[in-house]
C-alpha cells in the first residue's frame, strides 16, 4: 500500500531536481530515501526516476504519476486543516433559535457579530421557536443553540440552561391609552391592571414570558384577564397597537416595537425577566467556543 510519506518523498524529488537535494530539505538520509522510493516503485511495478550518471529523470510513468500525488498531497493537507479547524471549534455552522420576546437586537446582536468577526470561518442558521420547543430540539440535536426567557416548566434530559442577563419589564400599551397621559410618577403598580385586557396569557404546557406575567399579577391578588384576541408571539406588538389589550414586555422589544406604542415602567423593581441559554451537556467544540464568547460579550 502506498504510504504518504512516500508521495511527499516521491514530490519533493521531482520538485529539487535531485535524491541528495530532497534528503537535505526532509531531513533524513539518502539512503533511506531511496529505500522509499525503490518500495514505491516495487508497489507500482514500474520505475518512476531515470537513474542517470547526472541528475534524476523522471520517467513517462513519473511524469503521469506526478500531478496526481501532488493533487494527492494538497487535498490531504486540506483536509487536515479542515480536521483542526472543526475540532477547535473554528468552523461549521451553528444553528441558534431565540424565543420571540428575545428579540435579536440590542446586545444580543451585537455579541452576535463580533462572534462572526472573529471566527470567520463560522455562520449561523438562526429561527424563532418556543422555548419548550428549543428544548426539544437541543435535546434532539437538531438545534445547538437556544435563545429562551426563563421559566421553564419542563427540563429536558442532556441540556444545560444557563441564565445570561435579567432586564427590566415594562408595560406596552396602546396609543391614547388613559395610562399615557396620566403616568404615575412612580410607575405603574400592577394593581392598577386588574381590569385591563391582557393579549398574551400563560399556556397550560409552557412557560417563558407570559407565564412570568401572570405570576406577577397574581402576587398583586390578580389573574390576567385575557383580551379577545390573544398572541404569544412578536404579532402581539401590532395587537397592542390595534389596542386589543396590553402586555408585560422585556425593555429590549422597545427595538423591534412600532413607534407609536407606549413602554411605561412598573413601579416594583422586581419585575425583571431573565434571557438564559440552552444547550445540551457536551456541546461541540463550535458550539463551545461561541458560549464563552458569548458570554463574555454580555459580561458587563
Amino acid at each position: 500500500m502506498i504510504s504518504t510519506r512516500q508521495l511527499r518523498y516521491f514530490v519533493e524529488i521531482a520538485d529539487s531536481g535531485s535524491f541528495s537535494a530532497a534528503a537535505e530539505r526532509l531531513f533524513i538520509a539518502q539512503s533511506a530515501l531511496s529505500r522509499q522510493i525503490k518500495e514505491l516503485e516495487t508497489h507500482l511495478k514500474t520505475p518512476l526516476f531515470e537513474r542517470t550518471a547526472r541528475l534524476p529523470r523522471l520517467t513517462a510513468a513519473g511524469e503521469a504519476f506526478y500531478p496526481r500525488a501532488r493533487s494527492l498531497l494538497n487535498e490531504l493537507n486540506k483536509a487536515s486543516e479542515l480536521a483542526t479547524q472543526v475540532g477547535h471549534g473554528q468552523l461549521g455552522t451553528l444553528r441558534l433559535s431565540h424565543s420571540s420576546t428575545v428579540s435579536m437586537s440590542g446586545r444580543l446582536l451585537r455579541a452576535i457579530s463580533s462572534y462572526l468577526e472573529q471566527c470567520p470561518g463560522a455562520s449561523m442558521d438562526i429561527a424563532t421557536l418556543s422555548s419548550e420547543a428549543q428544548l426539544e430540539e437541543v435535546a434532539e440535536g437538531r438545534l445547538d443553540i437556544g435563545l429562551l426567557r426563563l421559566p421553564v416548566l419542563r427540563q429536558r434530559e442532556g441540556v444545560r440552561i444557563t441564565p445570561l442577563f435579567s432586564e427590566r419589564l415594562l408595560l406596552a400599551v396602546p396609543p391614547g391609552h388613559p395610562l399615557v397621559s396620566a403616568p404615575p410618577e412612580q410607575g405603574v403598580d400592577l394593581a392598577q391592571l386588574r381590569d385591563e385586557a391582557f393579549i398574551s396569557i400563560p399556556h397550560p404546557q409552557r412557560g417563558g414570558l407570559s407565564y412570568l406575567s401572570a405570576e406577577l399579577c397574581m402576587r398583586q391578588g390578580f389573574f390576567p384577564k385575557a383580551a379577545r384576541v390573544l398572541s404569544r408571539k412578536t404579532t402581539q406588538l401590532q395587537l397592542i397597537q390595534a389596542g386589543f389589550g396590553i402586555a408585560l414586555l422585556p425593555e429590549s422589544m422597545q427595538d423591534i416595537a412600532p413607534a407609536s406604542l407606549h413602554f411605561l415602567p412598573l413601579a416594583d423593581p422586581a419585575c425583571q425577566s431573565t434571557v438564559a441559554l440552552a444547550c445540551r451537556q457536551d456541546p461541540t467544540p463550535l458550539v463551545k467556543q461561541f458560549i464563552e464568547h458569548f458570554h463574555g460579550a454580555l459580561t458587563p
